[in-house]
């Protein structure tokens, strides 16, 4: 943006720049200012300060919402959007304190939170979330998550205690059948504990199997060497931090002993491919070979296409086995596999055949896993029990990121979405002629190309005759999976040089093609598909800075399915990027999440909920290894003093929401300092009261640490209750707060009573008090 600016300017245009928010204006103006701009705020009604002659500032920061920025030759004029519809891209600013997320973590952070959504609260069971109120009480304003439970029974829950709270996943949760927890009953009591008594003998199944893993002998590849930094120089674009981060975790695994089973979940076009050919150079530099399994023949042609162009220069070759190559090619191929000529080989099913065999096979890369069953899945085990398995997938199926979730594979998750790149505008209606070909007409208008999916062979052949029929004018061509390789290669070749307008196809080009310039994508039939397979067909397009369309179409007057109507729902409600995280958790609700272990679609945790099942499993697993899991202390904080974010600072609910989810996640005054960093970035100068909502979440976070039930104000001091107390630390905090007024309080429920000097703030003083408290008892 300061480049555009300063080209702008320095080309005599009048400038704007759009804020949101009057805090995000004044933000703007001070960081423009950093950077040598002189920028001042303008009102839209008093276009005076764009003439000439009054002209102060060489910008003008307004506030308000457009869609788009924009510019015009005459007059000499540009706005660019720096509001709330275009903030997504905006950098966040990342503190050296930021912790790791557990990818786990990152991925259930995906569960959105909206009105009517089920919850579960860790002491009090599952409810329904009813919105954020906010409320004032003795002149003190703050924040409520409301919860409806069975009956009248109502929670109003502080916003910074969001962390307790979970949305519920798991089947019937959006259809009614799920009942409501009753508040104060004995009813969630007993469902937990039965829920933890199952997750007791499935620890003992996950700890065998841990052990099985560690004792099973792999290979240690050999550490980075300079061939390797020197490919990772050799990528033209910048990676994203998720990457860094997942080639760090993958090149650790397959450096230790025990054989690497590790799940690498990203969207859509989120760079899982450069990842993985990161771990097949290694592979090769330390002298094995890599097998890249893939579903399609038009994907291997094209990771063939990727690899042999990123590997050019380097001592690596690569090969492909699928029916693109003639019997007699993929006979000369086998032949170079055995003998070890062939470093990475890429294929379809062919590759898991009989007749295949390695020469020192050393890595598996399992590309889009969701496209392979359960038996195809276990030859390749077969093929080689103690090789590395690197599974690459946009939507991982309910099992599978069960597995990873449970903890019996490892997981990595590219959560950045890539820079230029608008979600795909979805629609989902029924099938309308007129519709369908005025959106073909727009495409082919603006020099784009068009996906057309049919579900059978012989309706691509009519579809594309009533096309031509309709649009004399557009080159059409048709694709399906019985055509031969020569085809298929030239329709392809066709199609990527922009010489096809529209293809008329089966789901062959489902997965992994990639064609910049198609932006329309029409389905017909989408309720026969699963929810991931229509998520993997609209990641076709999209792939560019161009704005992307998607029809997905149903018979009319048909009666859908409830499976499809949900289906459906959830695919035009999950268009943003990192929908594909969301959709495998709506697969988990609509599908069930099934046995860890086993192909059983019901459990235990349909009753408490895939989250906080995915928490008792975790402490029976460490109560099995004979660990301790560490007690549960939950402190509330009460301290008088406006805590809430603003509408007029924060204006869209779903923002708010994120970092309310955030805010409650403090831990430490480091985790502190990073939020108001955030919303400093994000939003501007943060008001007072959501200082003080950061500060409620600090003490929390802090009184946990310390071991405190309770924080609350009384009488205009200072209330902490310890959960046990340590009289030699209060002794010596007494004397670390000279001037301040601080008394133990013993009885039925002991409490330290402390008092700031005088003009000292309460919620600062507490802050100060903690911390030191903390220190002294280690």
């Amino acid at each position: 943006m300061r480049e555009d600016l300063g080209h702008y300017v320095k080309n005599g245009y009048m400038t704007a720049v759009l804020c949101a928010t009057e805090p995000e204006a004044a933000e703007m103006i001070h960081s423009l200012a950093e950077d040598g701009i002189t920028a001042g705020l303008a009102d839209h009604a008093d276009w005076s300060f764009f003439r000439p002659a009054e002209q102060q500032h060489p910008v003008a920061v307004l506030t308000g919402d457009f869609s788009a920025g924009f510019d015009l030759l005459s007059p000499r004029f540009a706005l660019m959007n720096f509001s709330t519809t275009q903030r997504s891209a905006a950098r966040i600013r990342r503190s050296r304190h930021t912790k790791k997320k557990k990818a786990t973590e990152a991925l259930m952070s995906y569960a959105d939170l909206d009105v009517g959504d089920l919850v579960v609260h860790t002491i009090y069971g599952i409810g329904l979330y009813t919105g954020i109120e906010t409320i004032t009480v003795d002149g003190t304003t703050r924040d409520y998550i409301t919860i409806q439970y069975a009956g009248t029974d109502k929670l109003f829950l502080p916003v910074d205690q969001l962390d307790m709270v979970s949305k519920y996943i798991g089947q019937g949760s959006d259809n009614g059948s799920v009942k409501l927890s009753k508040m104060g009953g004995a009813d969630w009591i007993r469902t937990k504990a039965k829920a933890k008594a199952a997750t007791k003998e499935m620890a003992a199944e996950l700890i065998a199997l841990y052990a099985k893993r560690k004792r099973t002998k792999g290979i240690a590849f050999d550490p980075d060497d300079d061939l390797c930094r020197q490919f990772a120089d050799s990528f033209e674009y910048e990676e994203t931090e998720g990457q860094l981060t997942a080639i760090a975790d993958i090149s650790r695994d397959m450096e230790a002993a025990c054989p690497m089973d590790r799940l690498l979940c990203g969207d859509v076009g989120y760079g899982k491919t450069e990842v993985a050919l990161r771990a097949a150079f290694k592979a090769v530099m330390s002298g094995y070979q890599v097998a890249v399994l893939v579903p399609t023949t038009i994907l291997a042609y094209q990771h063939f296409q990727t690899f042999q162009s990123r590997l050019r220069g380097f001592p690596v070759t690569v090969d492909m086995l699928s029916r693109f190559r003639t019997p007699s090619q993929q006979s000369a191929t086998l032949r170079k596999l055995r003998r070890g000529d062939i470093d990475i080989i890429i294929g379809t099913h062919r590759l898991i055949s009989k007749d295949v065999t390695f020469s020192n096979i050393g890595l598996i890369i399992v590309d889009e896993e969701q496209r392979f069953g359960v038996e195809q899945k276990e030859k390749l085990k077969q093929i080689a029990p103690d090789v590395d398995v690197l599974t690459l997938t946009a939507t991982p199926i309910p099992r599978t990121l069960n597995m990873a979730m449970g903890g019996i594979v490892d997981m990595s998750v590219l959560e950045e979405a890539p820079g230029m790149r608008s979600p795909v505008q979805t629609y989902v209606l029924e099938h309308d002629d007129g519709i369908i070909l005025e959106a073909l007409r727009r495409e082919i208008r603006r020099g784009g190309q068009v996906f057309y999916l049919q579900g059978r062979i012989e309706s691509v052949f009519d579809t594309a005759a009533k096309l031509a029929r309709e649009l004399p004018e557009a080159r059409i061509a048709t694709a399906h999976g019985r055509m031969d390789r020569d085809e298929l290669e030239e329709i392809w070749a066709d199609l990527v040089k922009g010489e096809i307008d529209i293809l008329v196809s089966t789901t062959i080009i489902e997965t992994g093609i990639d064609v910049p310039n198609a932006n329309t994508l029409i389905i017909e039939h989408a309720d026969r598909y699963g929810l991931s397979q229509l998520h993997q067909i609209r990641g076709r397009v999209g792939r560019s800075s161009r704005r992307a369309y998607a029809f997905f179409t149903y018979p009319k007057n048909k009666q859908l399915s409830e499976v499809a109507e949900r289906r459906l729902a959830a695919i035009k409600e999950y268009t943003a990027f990192g929908a594909g995280f969301k959709i495998a958790l709506r697969d988990l609700e609509i599908r069930g999440a099934g046995n860890l272990l086993g192909a059983q679609q019901h459990g235990h945790m349909e009753a408490v909920g895939y989250d906080m099942y995915v928490k008792l499993l975790n402490e029976a697993v460490l109560e099995e290894q004979g660990q301790t899991p560490p007690p549960k202390v939950e402190c509330t904080v009460d301290i008088r003093t406006d805590a809430f974010l603003a509408k007029n600072y924060i204006p869209g609910a779903p923002q708010r929401m994120e970092m309310y989810k955030k805010i409650a996640r403090i831990e430490e005054y480091a985790d502190y300092e990073d939020i108001l960093d955030e919303l400093c970035d994000r939003f501007g100068e943060p008001p007072s009261a959501a200082v003080s909502l950061c500060k409620c979440a600090l003490l929390r976070g802090l009184g946990v640490k310390g071991g405190m039930k309770k924080i609350e104000e009384k009488d205009g001091a200072l209330r902490l209750v310890p959960e046990i107390v340590n009289p030699t630390a209060l002794t010596s905090l007494s004397n670390s707060f000279p001037g301040a007024q601080l008394r133990m309080i013993l009885g039925a429920e002991p409490a330290l009573v402390a008092k700031p000097k005088k003009g000292g703030r309460l919620i600062d003083f507490a802050v100060e008090l903690l911390t030191k408290y903390i220190q002294l008892i280690g």
